[in-house]
């Protein structure tokens, strides 16, 4: 049997090592288009690749996933971040758990993942060839075909020749333009614990927030922008984006706070005397300004309409999105092949028997934090075993 898999990627790699552990007779061949494969694990994490995120309840996982998650319930109970470990470190390639659950390797250095993905290839007499570019399937000698292509054009067009629908691909985790100049001279501030929500879209997630030269990131940010990657593409990338600065007092707790320091540091100059130790001397500076209150006036000064303003300003700060940046290491796409066309229990294409597909070509995308890693390990797994039966 001829296996060819579209894609060096992390899925088409995976796929080939699982088809060819479980059937050594086969033949299984990797065309990449690029020069280089599993391009993306080596910029991942900054470097260090998030190779999956310690979730191990497969229903749980799901929730971590825009698109896709009721087609994944089915993958995720075959194969999930548990076994992305255990098939790591018994290729002595040992994973550990950050705060925030991301997994990467003890080395934090992708290249151990990428020198383990290959050395297990090689040793099962994969081949890898670079610089094909797969025009159409009518080149190709092969009894299936597997598509990893990633969000490549490439990918998709193949997969419209042969039958199936494209859901139009939109980019996915970005960051937010804001034309705030005042803001954007604040870059490099950082927030720890913020609440970011979409009011028209009626979406909201909660993280670390670092305002940019260009407007605002981090991962409250950047999940905001997956959950509403489609609505913001259809809006032009122009809505109305509001941020909790201090999210675990209430309104009442900050008003009162705020009262507090004018009963009993009336004396005291605004500018110098912050109530809430979550918030950076400068971006305080900043919502001062913003809510109309002079840096050099005392407490005792501050009127009841400045005190509400900035209530508003530490609770709701609003800001127009004026357009999107991108997250350069963590890139995905929303969109991809039509799930209603897959067959999940093997992967396998359920208008063109003989085709399979794995990773981010089908229409899956998960919020920053190794869930797409994990996807492309769990379908690639899947697909492997699939292309056999």
């Amino acid at each position: 049997m001829k296996i060819i898999i579209l894609g060096g990627g992390a899925a088409g790699i995976f796929t080939a090592i699982r088809c060819k552990s479980l059937y050594p007779n086969f033949s299984v061949t990797v065309l990449e288009k690029r020069p280089v494969i599993l391009t993306k694990v080596k910029i991942s994490g900054g470097g260090r690749c998030n190779v999956t995120h310690a979730c191990f309840d497969a229903r749980s996982l799901t929730e971590f996933y825009p698109r896709g998650s009721k087609a994944l319930q089915s993958v995720f109970s075959r194969f999930q971040p548990s076994d992305t470990v255990t098939w790591f470190e018994t290729r002595g390639v040992a994973l550990k758990t950050e705060k925030d659950n991301r997994m990467f390797p003890v080395t934090d250095d992708s290249q151990t993942i990428i020198d383990c993905l290959l050395n297990d290839a090689r040793s099962l007499g994969v081949s890898i060839l670079t610089k094909r570019n797969v025009l159409s399937v009518d080149e190709l000698d092969a009894d299936r075909i597997v598509l990893a292509t990633g969000s490549s054009p490439w990918g998709y067009e193949v997969a419209v020749q042969l039958g199936h629908t494209i859901v139009k691909p939109v980019p996915s985790l970005f960051t937010f333009s804001i034309s705030d100049p005042q803001l954007t001279a604040l870059a490099g501030v950082a927030v720890t614990d913020a609440v970011t929500t979409l009011p028209e879209l009626k979406l909201k997630q909660a993280g670390p927030v670092l305002i940019t030269h260009w407007g605002v990131s981090g991962p409250g940010i950047i999940k905001l922008s997956a959950w509403g990657a489609r609505e913001l593409y259809e809006k032009g990338y122009q809505t109305p984006l509001k941020i909790n600065w201090i999210p675990s007092y209430s309104i009442s707790q900050i008003e009162t706070a705020l009262h507090e320091m004018r009963q009993l540091s009336g004396t005291k100059r605004v500018r110098n005397t912050l109530p809430f130790s979550e918030i950076p001397t400068r971006l305080w500076a900043y919502l001062l300004q913003k809510s109309g209150i002079s840096e050099e006036i005392t407490w005792a000064t501050v009127g009841k309409t400045q005190i509400n303003k900035l209530v508003e300003n530490l609770s709701q700060c609003a800001f127009m999105i004026s357009g999107k940046g991108q997250f350069k290491d963590e890139f995905v796409t929303c969109g991809g092949v039509a799930l209603n066309e897959v067959d999940f229990k093997t992967m396998e294409s359920k208008i063109r028997p003989g085709l399979f597909f794995a990773g981010e070509v089908l229409d899956i995308d998960g919020i920053t934090g190794g869930f797409n890693f994990q996807n492309a390990w769990s379908t690639g797994w899947i697909a492997g075993e699939g292309v056999g039966r």
